[in-house]
């Protein structure tokens, strides 16, 4: 029986975010779950992100914004994506500072989960394999 292969997680802080402490923390806790985690940095751009996940085959495309800006960037983000020809390929997940009001019109553009600040990291890394098992179900 071969063992299977770890979720591939890409992890970048978009825009002029400055502060990283919060996904390196997460970086580690998807490490020691098992997942092979590529944390690209801060100050990249949402192309540079899709290209990297294009590049890794990603499962996963985790982002973190603390600026406020999210749903711009998260927009370009979808967009870089889609230009790929990667949509529905890798989850996109973001987390930082994201009001509540602003979970459905993320979720429309096609972001598959927010984690605010403070989220659980086991609830982080549970959505994340849980929703990459259904995904393998379905085939």
């Amino acid at each position: 029986m071969t063992t299977p292969k770890p979720a591939k997680i890409i992890l970048a802080k978009l825009g002029l975010d400055g502060h990283d402490r919060g996904v390196k923390v997460i970086a580690k806790a998807l490490e020691k779950a098992g997942m092979d985690v590529v944390y690209m940095g801060m100050r990249v751009t949402p192309e540079q992100v899709a290209d990297r996940a294009q590049e890794e085959n990603a499962d996963v495309i985790g982002v973190s914004l603390l600026s406020g800006a999210h749903k711009p960037l998260m927009a370009k983000l979808m967009k870089a994506v889609e230009e790929r020809e990667m949509r529905g390929e890798a989850l996109i997940l973001l987390g930082g500072t994201v009001p509540d009001a602003d979970r459905e019109s993320l979720a429309e553009i096609g972001v598959d989960g927010v984690f605010p600040v403070g989220s659980s990291l086991r609830d982080i890394e549970a959505f994340i394999t849980e929703r990459l098992s259904a995904r393998e179900e379905r085939g």
